[in-house]
């Protein structure tokens, strides 16, 4: 199977309601031309589950800014102003997920569990409506899984059956991405033959990408 398609051909599919999760932190490890290319087709009401919601000109904030946005699933969003005003406003929908619960849940739809329990939380307003379930004497919120439709992630090197290497901290939340949404598209920084990749620092198998967009020919 050819993985290798264009931007325009990647985000066909992406339409009004969709869910996504786009990688990244604070928009270092974000698939950029991915969301311009988002952005230019003005596709709205989307959910969209990342770390952050970066600055209001970079990243995901463009989504946002844009008002292309309904809902967002974020550890903070303290960077972009917009994101707030909106919330605010009641014209977005954030629901704030501390980091570590964030990454966990991903994880969880990643490895097919059913959930994940965490102290994290208790006591506070984030276990409102969360049940709670104690074990060896200590209580713990179980956290629901966080699944996507699309996941659009980042690559540093992408070979072309889509077995990706990230760059130092770009890395963050891309590959936990990788494993859980129905389809996960690549943005390559750049693209190399099969077999040019060491097996042993591929982060990401090829097995969990469906398609790979940009990157230098090869």
């Amino acid at each position: 199977m050819n993985k290798l398609i264009s931007i325009e051909e990647a985000i066909e599919n992406i339409k009004d309601g969709s869910i996504i999760m786009v990688g990244g932190f604070l928009g270092c490890g974000t698939p950029h031309k991915i969301i311009d290319a988002l952005v230019k087709k003005g596709v709205k009401d989307l959910t969209i589950i990342a770390n952050d919601t970066s600055y209001i000109d970079y990243g995901v904030g463009k989504l946002v800014f844009n008002k292309q946005v309904k809902k967002v699933i974020a550890s903070h969003i303290g960077t972009n102003k917009e994101t707030g005003r909106q919330m605010n406003e009641k014209e977005i929908e954030v629901d704030l997920v501390p980091q570590g619960t964030l990454a966990e849940r991903i994880r969880a739809a990643g490895y097919g569990l059913g959930g994940i329990l965490t102290p994290t939380g208790v006591g506070t307003v984030i276990e409102e409506n969360k049940q709670k379930i104690e074990v060896n004497g200590e209580i713990y919120l179980l956290e629901d899984p966080l699944k996507a439709d699309f996941a659009l992630i980042y690559g540093h090197k992408v070979d072309k059956k889509g077995n990706i290497i990230y760059n130092k901290s770009t890395k963050n939340f891309n590959p936990i991405m990788a494993t859980a949404a129905d389809t996960v598209i690549v943005e390559a920084n750049e693209l190399v033959e099969i077999g040019d990749l060491d097996p042993n620092f591929v982060m990401t198998p090829g097995i969990f990408v469906d398609y790979i967009v940009g990157g230098e020919s090869v």
